[in-house]
């Protein structure tokens, strides 16, 4: 052990020299020390810089949009104003009641928003249409008001058992009377085939290619994952095979890079992009002009699904496609083809079981034996001829 002279331990007496030192140069401040049970203005702001800055492009728009939606609901519904103080659970309820649709006796669905405010909403431009509103719609708006009311620190009305009891009966209730929770068409291999079959030679059609194969075979990525992609995320291992790295996305935040690999045909139609619109730097995939002339600025999300549905508009394909089609087609087709579990998750970063195993199951039992018991194979129709 290292031996220090006495005097190091004189001088680090707290009761003495230290801490009248420190106090001293207190007073020399100009600035007045702040209340430890409150969080300073300027504090509150760096708060939500880092929230702001910390979220999704998307998640922002779509709390945007609900937070838009609760204060026009409540002036209208209950003359209060969101943010003033925490709302109570009785509110969330009413929410609930006023928007989600419910079956009546002879058969005919209701809900209890008044037609009047129903209609003010609508010119307000915060709502589309007049009428109930979809399970995950009122299911995400109720999301974004626990969200509002954890900024705040205050308790959230939804955590209330009373709000959880009356939306988990009500999804019971649309599900016994055939009302859905709906879902995107997945693109599994066949209609993947069919969209790309669509893309010729054209830059439009080498951009198109090369984004939906990126998009599937890498892992199903999510549209805000593949627009966020620059040049500079990309390399080449050898003719067949590119890397491409992965930042911060929905469920990996920390921004530590992860490569993922590109083989086959999507490193082919990558190879294919990048000939025909040459960059250094900037976004991978970006917008296209008239005549074919290539942009320095990226695409957008919704351009990405919007691709995805002219593709299969193109394809002659029946179904609701959207850039989430492209995920859990992803998925689907990995169940289908007996790819384990685990090696999925590890192209596509789910953290949740549970999310990925709908779409897995579904994809691993389209050929599961269990589906065709009504038609054995011929070694067994062969061994019953035997036993006769």
């Amino acid at each position: 052990m290292k031996c220090y002279p006495m005097l190091f331990y004189r001088n680090w007496n707290y009761n003495t020299l230290n801490v009248t030192n420190i106090t001293d140069q207190f007073l020399l401040l100009d600035e007045p020390p702040l209340d430890p049970h409150f969080l300073a203005l300027s504090a509150q702001e760096a708060a939500a810089a880092f929230v702001a800055a910390g979220t999704a492009a998307n998640t922002v728009r779509s709390y945007r949009s609900a937070l838009a939606y609760w204060s026009a609901w409540l002036q209208l519904r209950y003359g209060l104003v969101l943010g003033e103080t925490p709302l109570p659970a009785t509110v969330a309820v009413q929410f609930i009641l006023d928007h989600l649709a419910r079956p009546l006796a002879d058969g005919t669905w209701t809900h209890l928003l008044p037609s009047t405010i129903d209609a003010a909403l609508v010119r307000a431009r915060v709502k589309a249409n007049t009428g109930a509103l979809a399970y995950n719609t009122v299911s995400h708006r109720l999301a974004v008001l626990t969200k509002w009311h954890r900024l705040h620190d205050w308790d959230s009305p939804t955590e209330a058992p009373a709000v959880k009891t009356l939306l988990r009966e009500a999804r019971k209730a649309q599900s016994r009377q055939g009302v859905a929770v709906r879902k995107k068409t997945a693109v599994v291999l066949e209609p993947l085939q069919a969209m790309l079959a669509t893309c010729d030679d054209g830059v439009r059609g080498i951009r198109d290619r090369a984004l939906l194969l990126l998009a599937w075979s890498g892992g199903g990525r999510r549209r805000s994952e593949v627009v966020s992609l620059q040049v500079g995320d990309v390399r080449r291992l050898d003719a067949d095979t590119w890397l491409y790295a992965l930042g911060a996305t929905k469920t990996d935040t920390g921004g530590t890079r992860r490569e993922k690999p590109l083989r086959g045909p999507a490193a082919h139609a990558l190879t294919a992009w990048l000939a025909a619109a040459p960059a250094s730097s900037g976004p991978l995939f970006r917008r296209l002009y008239k005549g074919g002339k290539v942009g320095t600025t990226g695409l957008s999300g919704d351009q990405v699904a919007r691709i995805v549905q002219r593709r299969a508009q193109l394809a002659g394909l029946e179904g609701d496609w959207a850039a989430h089609s492209l995920r859990s087609g992803f998925v689907t087709e990995a169940g289908r083809q007996g790819v384990p579990l685990g090696e999925v998750m590890a192209m596509t970063e789910h953290r949740s079981v549970s999310t990925v195993m709908g779409y897995f199951q579904t994809g691993s039992l389209l050929d599961s034996k269990a589906t065709t018991l009504m038609t054995p194979s011929a070694a067994n129709l062969d061994q019953s001829g035997k036993d006769s």
